[in-house]
């Protein structure tokens, strides 16, 4: 690994252009990005094939995707501060290796239940993987490159959530089952010589004064939100006593985690920092507009297909929009995140959400395709702006030591506003239909439900928009060179 990709000829009040060293970095670390987040929404598609293959119910072969979902959701805050203390290059080259290999696990595996546990390790690699590539653009790029940085990583975020489903099913179709995963193996060994051949070399540091591994506080982190995240997706859409005993345990857990991190002298995570006001205020943020856009995703599809009678192959396509459109603005999202300063991009994009869901809450079923199509791409675009200038904001100042704890948390806040948008949205939607089976409710039922689901949308993310409005602490300085 290289030890500097800086340019030391750039002026001091010049934006510095990336060196080559730079560039191949980034490409190292949007393609982990890429990888990460493909394999979340790649192996939906093969869900019905893999039933088939196994011989397995649905609620078996759902573990599929629930395994690598729970791994990354449980261990990401653990692997970014892992990384903070043995070095974060050494750990996403080991968390690269890792997803890799799990990779060619899953696709040869010969039961469900090992293809099950390849997953999981899978997830584990993946959950490096999104911790360390936000943490290692601050040592990638300057300080006045790291929005544009953050978007590039966010495009190929959405990039690989938008490929996921339409690579899936041309996968199998031509190959089998087998390429949903096969199809990492060459990626994952590309994405680790660049990180090995371009990424800054981690700094050697004194043993006395490295920090110690929270193993404690680490269990009891992961057995909180491995409990939450199980309360929130088992029960397929029902909440009962399982999964409220579950949410009782992640409260218990969560409990615990905290106290233990208040008396311990090497803290997963410093308690202080929930007094920082501009990183909590981002994580609340980050969790409320995830929710929001886990709607799109919940609901989206039983509308178009109920209440709008589209088929499957024209229901993908306009599901696709939304992604497609959050992959071409991540880019210069994160350019003028850069030019204009964070705050103001961070607000952009919030009244951006909560138009698109205003309107999805009030457009009737016969505005037809166009009138779904409009508002979600605004919603979308505004998601992109907000979360590239979101996690520029913090990232921005995080000392070196808590790079990666800072970027595991953003990256949790994120996935539990998922999980929960899931469960909570999906209620809301099957009790605004008023019916028992979502399946079999009439046209009428599903637009009505979708309508009432995204204001209760637009109003979460004008929660988001106060807490933004609120903080003082987004006032972020613009770098040089900024328009005032």
């Amino acid at each position: 690994m290289k030890t500097s990709i800086a340019n030391p000829g750039e002026a001091a009040d010049a934006v510095p252009k990336l060196t080559p060293a730079a560039r191949w970095a980034l490409a190292g670390l949007s393609l982990s990005m890429l990888l990460s987040s493909l394999g979340t929404s790649i192996a939906n598609v093969g869900l019905p094939t893999l039933a088939q293959a196994f011989n397995a119910s649905f609620q078996q072969v759902q573990w599929v995707v629930l395994a690598y979902l729970l791994a990354i959701t449980t261990l990401i805050v653990s692997a970014g501060r892992l990384g903070d203390i043995v070095g974060r290059g050494r750990l996403l080259l080991a968390g690269i290796g890792l997803f890799t290999a799990a990779s060619a696990l899953c696709g040869a595996a010969p039961t469900l239940w090992l293809l099950v546990a390849a997953r999981a390790a899978q997830g584990l690699g993946a959950a490096a993987m999104m911790a360390l590539t936000m943490a290692f653009v601050g040592e990638t790029v300057s300080k006045a490159r790291t929005g544009s940085a953050m978007g590039l990583l966010g495009t190929m975020s959405a990039v690989g959530t938008a490929l996921g489903p339409s690579l899936g099913g041309v996968l199998i179709a031509g190959f089998g089952w087998q390429a949903l995963f096969f199809v990492n193996v060459p990626l994952g060994l590309l994405a680790l010589f660049l990180a090995y051949r371009y990424l800054p070399a981690d700094k050697p540091e004194a043993e006395a004064q490295r920090a110690r591994f929270d193993s404690l506080g680490t269990l009891l982190l992961a057995l909180a939100l491995g409990a939450y995240a199980l309360s929130m997706t088992l029960g397929r859409g029902r909440f009962g006593p399982l999964n409220l005993a579950l949410l009782l345990a992640a409260a218990l857990g969560t409990g615990l985690f905290l106290f233990v991190q208040s008396r311990t002298a090497s803290p997963l995570i410093r308690p202080a920092m929930f007094r920082d006001w501009k990183l909590s205020a981002s994580l609340a943020m980050s969790a409320l507009v995830a929710t929001v856009m886990m709607a799109t995703l919940v609901v989206g599809p039983f509308y178009l297909a109920h209440a709008l009678g589209l088929g499957a192959a024209v229901l993908g396509v306009v599901l696709s929009a939304g992604p497609f459109a959050a992959a071409l603005a991540g880019v210069p999202a994160g350019r003028i995140t850069d030019k204009f300063g964070a705050r103001r991009i961070i607000l952009a994009g919030l009244v951006a959400m909560a138009a698109g869901a205003l309107l999805l809450s009030v457009l009737p079923a016969a505005s037809g395709i166009a009138g779904y199509i409009a508002p979600l791409v605004v919603v979308t675009v505004g998601y992109a702006l907000f979360q590239t200038a979101n996690n520029s904001a913090v990232m921005a100042d995080v000392g070196a030591d808590q790079r990666g704890a800072v970027s595991g948390l953003l990256n949790l806040s994120r996935n539990l506003g998922l999980i929960t948008g899931a469960s909570a949205m999906g209620a809301v939607f099957a009790f605004a239909s008023s019916a028992s089976d979502i399946t079999t409710a009439s046209p009428a039922a599903v637009a009505a439900g979708m309508r009432i689901t995204f204001a209760v949308a637009a109003a979460l993310v004008v929660i988001a928009l106060a807490i933004a409005l609120g903080s003082r602490a987004f006032a972020v300085r613009r770098p040089a060179g900024a328009q005032a």
